[in-house]
């Protein structure tokens, strides 16, 4: 399958992968109290994740006329592996591209620190939009397994950046 985001994109250019007008951009903890409130409405639970003490946090809010309705956290695995953590979409803007252009714009950021690879974990049964997404975009499946922990089935997407040799 084609790869169908252009690596090479700045990060300017996520927004248009959006069919609404939006505005995405890095935040700081201070904007942790509305991703928290964005998290419980979109998964009915307040915790995002574990602990914000992470190597490379980032944290990217995703606004429409000021409003936040979505979300993209993630964080350093390894010196050569980003980790996107958690994110998510209002249910009542989903099916906008809103999630597609927080994955590139997170894409982009994390492309420009120098990481080979983007990863991600999804649980298909509980979030199919993730999987179509990861699959629709050009991620590999790297691993695929079931977690006791949530009772479902985990599927680890990877993205690796072309300068990397991928």
């Amino acid at each position: 399958m084609e790869k169908k985001r252009d690596p090479h994109s700045p990060f300017s250019d996520a927004v248009e992968a959006a069919e609404v007008p939006l505005e995405i951009s890095e935040v700081g903890m201070a904007q942790i109290d509305t991703i928290r409130r964005l998290n419980t409405e979109i998964f009915d639970d307040p915790s995002v994740i574990k602990t914000f003490e992470r190597d490379d946090l980032l944290m990217l809010l995703a606004r429409i006329a000021e409003t936040a309705v979505g979300f993209k956290v993630g964080y350093q695995l390894d010196e050569a592996t980003f980790y996107s953590a958690k994110g998510g979409v209002h249910p009542s803007h989903r099916r906008n591209g809103i999630a597609r252009a927080l994955l590139y714009a997170m894409l982009a950021i994390v492309e420009r620190r120098g990481y080979e690879r983007f990863v991600y974990d999804t649980f298909p049964n509980k979030h199919p939009g993730m999987t179509v997404l990861g699959l629709n975009e050009g991620f590999d499946v790297v691993r695929a397994g079931y977690s006791p922990q949530y009772q479902d089935y985990r599927l680890r997407f990877e993205w690796t950046f072309d300068d990397a040799g991928g």
